[in-house]
């Protein structure tokens, strides 16, 4: 796959759809240098609006909506292909997440992708590690609106990386709903914090780092206020005794409205305490000295993760090359089948309303087809959907993975309705194109013949697909022969017509 692309003339964008910020980052490569030209950030809360059985309600939608449309403006001069727009825990959580992505696409005119917590995690440290300098192990804490996410890396590689479902914004409405703040209310928020971080502690400790760093809006908040307080220099480190300070601070508080900490934003005190709580409870659990603190985020892990996509490297072909290590996948094999894949895309292409990451994520799904069998030959088709599904990829946001998933659990054996209706959900008639096509592609392999295969001849007309090979090669193929009858009469059972001579 080639990528590589002159990015130095262009601008490039990431937007965060976080559960407390909204953000945008907007950037140009100055001698292999990513240079944030314009940053942006707006309150919108989303994750207020889930209600008790995680329905996004419409109120939060209209404030995302309303966000995302002055955003456009500020997007309307980066090119599609440049940019990339993720979500995080408030639409990972949603019921309705696919009504309000929808909405949101409509807006922007670009996809949103949902990422998984640990994939959110890798992105962020990507983003921090960018900012510091020096070596040895770090540990960064990212506390959202939803979820927290934890990472122990070493220079610019993450090597553990989890995300909690806690927040400022899910922990407010849990614990300080009434903005009252008591003892009682900030014991609890602790508590419930340190259960989750029970989870992960032991790992975390045994794995251990030389440096705590913490990123975004909350530990920021508490930094400011740290330093406006005179308890901390210019660099603004935290200390465990700083926390202990603070909350008998907080609690001369009654309520929220009455928070008039120094260099606290008035947007941020309502989540305040809650955002403190979590704080506090890491420093406990983790046993924490110290925190610093980077301005890199998501957003700018977004933005690098980026730009490796067009610099040929893309994590997520090493996420790739990593299954079919792990699984015992041929790649030889996968490689041929991927090719013959991409030779049919190729020419089909004037047919079929197919974008370049379509080619891409053909070409995934052909290396990855056999994945299954580490697990049983016997539909090894569904076992490999399966972990394509529920694995931790990285690189790949949850979309990504569910298309993954579907052309490799159906690209054998006869397809039902609504099958063909959750290919259709996730990735309209393209998707379902690349499965007929990968299905076709590993047919022609199914003998597993090293010899090369004369590239077929495939012509697509509407619902009309017409495969023509060299004269009289198929004579000489009865397996081959077989499978396409058979695989005609699959096409059939689908309302389409296969040809073949």
């Amino acid at each position: 796959m080639t990528r590589n692309l002159r990015l130095d003339d262009g601008l490039m964008a990431a937007v965060d759809l976080g559960s407390n910020s909204f953000h945008i980052a907007i950037a140009r490569l100055d001698h292999g240098v990513i240079r944030i030209t314009e940053s942006l950030s707006e309150k919108v809360q989303l994750a207020a609006g889930l209600d008790q059985d995680d329905h996004l309600d419409e109120a939060a939608q209209e404030r995302g909506l309303a966000c995302l449309s002055r955003f456009g403006q500020q997007l309307a001069g980066v090119e599609p292909r440049r940019m990339r727009i993720v979500a995080t825990n408030a639409l990972r959580v949603a019921r309705n997440a696919r009504e309000f992505v929808q909405r949101a696409e409509t807006v922007l005119n670009h996809p949103v992708e949902i990422i998984a917590g640990r994939e959110e995690a890798r992105l962020i440290y990507v983003g921090v590690s960018q900012t510091l300098a020096g070596q040895g192990r770090r540990l960064v804490i990212d506390i959202g609106g939803g979820s927290t996410e934890f990472i122990i890396g070493d220079r610019h590689e993450p090597l553990l990386t989890e995300s909690l479902h806690m927040g400022c914004v899910s922990y407010t409405q849990r614990f300080f709903a009434d903005g009252q703040i008591s003892a009682k209310a900030l014991d609890k928020a602790v508590t419930a914090a340190r259960q989750e971080l029970s989870a992960i502690a032991g790992a975390y400790l045994a794995e251990g780092w030389q440096t705590a760093i913490g990123s975004s809006g909350t530990i920021k908040a508490v930094r400011t206020v740290i330093q406006q307080l005179g308890w901390s220099d210019a660099d603004g480190i935290i200390t465990a005794e700083h926390i202990e300070r603070l909350r008998e601070l907080l609690l001369q508080h009654r309520h929220v409205s009455e928070l008039d900490l120094p260099g606290l934003k008035e947007d941020r005190r309502a989540i305040m305490p809650a955002g403190f709580a979590i704080i506090s409870a890491i420093f406990q659990s983790l046993g924490l000295d110290t925190l610093g603190y980077s301005d890199g985020a998501l957003r700018e892990g977004v933005l690098h993760d980026l730009l490796g996509r067009f610099q040929d490297v893309d994590i997520r072909d090493r996420t790739v090359t990593s299954l079919q290590q792990r699984y015992s996948i041929d790649p030889a094999f996968a490689a041929r089948v991927a090719d013959t894949a991409l030779d049919l895309l190729r020419q089909s292409r004037p047919a079929a309303d197919i974008r370049p990451e379509d080619a891409t994520l053909l070409e995934r799904a052909a290396q990855l087809h056999e994945i299954g069998q580490a697990i049983s030959h016997s539909g090894y088709h569904k076992h490999g959907a399966y972990l394509l599904l529920h694995s931790d990829l990285a690189g790949f946001s949850r979309p990504d993975q569910e298309r993954l998933s579907l052309l490799v659990g159906l690209h054998r054996r006869r397809m039902r309705q609504e099958q063909v209706q959750a290919l259709l959900q996730a990735g309209g008639p393209a998707l379902f194109h690349l499965c007929l096509l990968l299905r076709l592609a590993v047919l022609l392999h199914h003998s597993r013949s090293r010899d090369d295969l004369p590239a077929p001849k495939l012509k697509v007309d509407g619902d009309s697909f017409t495969l023509r090979f060299p004269r009289g090669w198929l004579n000489t193929r009865p397996l081959t022969c077989a499978d396409l009858e058979q695989e005609q009469d699959y096409f059939a059972g689908l309302g389409l017509t296969l040809d073949f001579a």
